[in-house]
């Protein structure tokens, strides 16, 4: 055995030195330390000859049910880094389940970002594998590797296959109509426990154009993935293959020194905004897109989504804008299909992860079903996008999805039914003496990144009961908080300022003249300026009453919803470079 390890190649041999060469390629104590504990998991002297190390950073955990089945998927990207020469090295980061995390995932998004951040710039990684799938964890991977910028790439989950109750296709979205038809009497409890297993039926994140997939189309559009990385089902043995192949692509990529930097330029996040508005992707889309610009350095504002997204037709007929799921969307083509249909809207020259550009990458897709992906001449839907409000209510902006939205409520004039946090609302919702009718506009406060805090998916307010037994489907409902990706409806959400911060909803009353005008981009309330000051200057704000910990950094920190409610003292990168070492 001794001789053998005397004759294995050292990490001076190699022809170029990696960032790694700082750990394992140091020689005495320093260099004894690195590699010695590494060794007791029975890693032979090989492996430390300068090969490139690559992260594997996963978000497994029982607890994130859309990512349980990672443990498997990091396999496959491990033999496809051992099979291009590189050293694979696996490690855990908070991981964010957003069907069990209260008071919402979203709060810890931030803290994800961290935690992935420090834990690639600590250890001797030369790139980096980002294995992620339930909603906050693709946005917060992204953020945290942006921040350290060594090269990187995107494994996504998939998703869940459809789901199936008695004889219908069902997926995520049909929740909130299933929950409404519970409370409208339409439906049992009983029915609705046995929904349960039909819907989450494998593995996979949701199986309709929620936030998990839009993120996963968000990372393909933007150049972060292998082509089709964003529509494979997690059950399709296909998702390895891809897995292994991102494998095999990160060490080419380290070799190459293909960094984040190079591939998230400005012209790629006006791809991935137009890419959202043909998918009719979430409206938590804007969130995370604006976190992650902030993180590299591009400058993108919120009125951009607005303006890159107003001629892009919707030509993906998926819910919850539409009636087909992620499964379907591969078998048609898969996003590349897509892109390709809009390639006329496309800045086609931005590079991605493979070292192609984006148009070489979408250039032999096909689509095989017309009823899934439309094309942009016949689309599925003129309406899509994202639409950015501006008005006395939203100073600096709030989001519509029109898609998912009523067209008779597009333009709506109606007085205020004020809900001054989710505690009101659920107090006095199915009182049967509330003051409202299907005109009024419900107006929830308190529920935005401070106020919550952590920006709850409480912006599609149930209705209230008495007008669900009347046949009522949808009113327009505004709030600061958010909205899952699942979810539909003429819903006005991440109003900014929100109302915690002294935002014009905070002194919203029951009985006020909203104006919602969706052509003319306006969310108005008729109360004259001075009257509006004056209520403003006699309410008094929430305090901070969390006295420690995370969450009392989160709300002291956190930015507005128009900025990506990303902490203030996040913005931009420290890179990778460590001087100092540990012994």
């Amino acid at each position: 055995m001794r001789s053998q390890i005397s004759n294995l190649p050292t990490f001076s041999s190699m022809d170029k030195k990696f960032r790694s060469s700082n750990w394992f390629g140091k020689t005495g104590k320093d260099g004894f330390i690195y590699r010695a504990w590494m060794k007791n998991q029975g890693i032979p002297s090989y492996e430390f000859d300068g090969r490139p190390v690559i992260g594997i950073c996963n978000t497994w955990s029982e607890l994130t049910p859309c990512n349980a089945h990672f443990r498997e998927l990091a396999e496959s990207v491990k033999r496809g880094i051992s099979e291009a020469g590189g050293f694979p090295v696996e490690f855990p980061v908070m991981s964010l389940g957003e069907t069990l995390i209260k008071p919402t995932a979203m709060l810890y998004r931030n803290l994800v970002s961290m935690d992935v951040e420090e834990s690639i710039r600590a250890n001797p990684m030369d790139g980096v594998v980002l294995l992620c799938g339930c909603d906050k964890t693709t946005p917060a991977l992204v953020m945290g590797a942006c921040s350290v910028n060594i090269p990187a790439i995107v494994v996504s989950g998939g998703s869940m296959l459809t789901g199936k109750y008695r004889g219908t296709n069902i997926g995520t979205s049909d929740i909130w109509r299933f929950s409404e038809a519970v409370r409208a009497g339409k439906m049992t409890n009983e029915e609705l426990v046995v929904t349960e297993a039909c819907m989450g039926r494998s593995r996979g994140h949701c199986a309709v154009m929620g936030t998990a997939s839009t993120m996963a189309c968000m990372v393909e559009s933007l150049g972060l993935s292998l082509p089709e990385n964003a529509a494979i089902p997690a059950p399709d043995a296909r998702r390895k293959v891809l897995a292994q192949l991102s494998g095999r692509r990160i060490v080419e990529m380290v070799k190459e020194n293909l960094r984040p930097s190079d591939i998230l330029t400005r012209k790629a996040f006006e791809n991935a905004i137009k890419v959202n508005a043909a998918i009719g992707g979430s409206t938590n889309f804007v969130l995370h897109l604006l976190a992650i610009a902030g993180r590299i350095g591009v400058d993108l504002s919120i009125t951009d989504f607005d303006k890159f997204s107003q001629d892009i037709p919707l030509i993906a007929n998926l819910q919850p804008s539409g009636v087909h799921f992620m499964e379907d969307l591969y078998y048609a083509g898969g996003l590349p299909a897509v892109m390709k249909e809009i390639d006329a809207f496309l800045h086609r020259d931005c590079i991605t992860v493979n070292g192609k550009t984006i148009s070489e990458n979408y250039a032999p897709a096909e689509c095989f079903n017309r009823e899934v992906i439309a094309t942009a001449e016949a689309p599925f839907n003129t309406i899509s996008g994202i639409v950015v409000l501006k008005g006395n209510i939203c100073e600096e902006g709030a989001v519509l999805k029109p898609s998912a939205a009523s067209s008779h409520l597009l333009k709506h004039t109606g007085r205020a039914i004020v809900f001054e946090d989710i505690e009101d609302y659920k107090k006095r919702i199915d009182d049967p003496d509330l003051d409202v009718d299907e005109n009024s506009v419900m107006v929830l406060k308190n529920v935005g990144p401070k106020g919550y805090p952590g920006m709850p998916e409480v912006g599609n307010m149930g209705l209230p009961k008495k007008l669900l037994e009347k046949g009522v489907t949808d009113m327009v409902r505004i709030s600061d908080g958010r909205m899952s990706g699942t979810g539909f409806g003429t819903v006005v959400l991440h109003v900014s300022p929100e109302a915690a911060a002294g935002g014009t909803l905070s002194v919203i009353e029951d009985g006020d003249i909203i104006t919602l005008d969706v052509e003319q981009r306006l969310l108005h309330v008729e109360i004259a300026g001075e009257v509006l000051e004056k209520r403003k200057q006699q309410k008094a704000l929430s305090q901070n009453i969390y006295a420690r910990g995370y969450v009392s950094l989160y709300i002291d920190h956190v930015q507005q919803a128009h900025q990506g409610a990303d902490f203030d003292f996040l913005r931009g990168a420290s890179g990778s470079e460590v001087t100092r070492d540990s012994h």
